[in-house]
């Protein structure tokens, strides 16, 4: 089974990496571009069928090592 779990600041957090972003894309020649922000993408192959164990397998990763909850959230999709 494959999923795919993805990582982004909770509006409100600072994200300079998505203003320095913001800021080449500007350089670059793309004109309108405003409010980037940056995540990260987790695609994670899992043993086995079971969907719902699945899902509770990939939130207990999220909340223990893949996100810091304080400051991220966090969506799951099973593929």
């Amino acid at each position: 089974m494959k999923a795919r779990v993805t990582v982004t600041l909770k509006n409100g957090v600072l994200d300079p990496q998505g203003k320095a972003i913001e800021g080449a894309l500007s350089s670059l020649g793309f004109a309108g571009v405003d409010g980037v922000r940056q995540g990260k993408v987790f695609d994670i192959e899992l043993e086995g069928a079971d969907r719902a164990k699945a899902e509770a397998d990939l939130t207990a990763m999220c909340e223990k090592l893949l996100a810091n909850t304080v400051i991220e959230n966090y969506h799951v999709d099973i593929l």
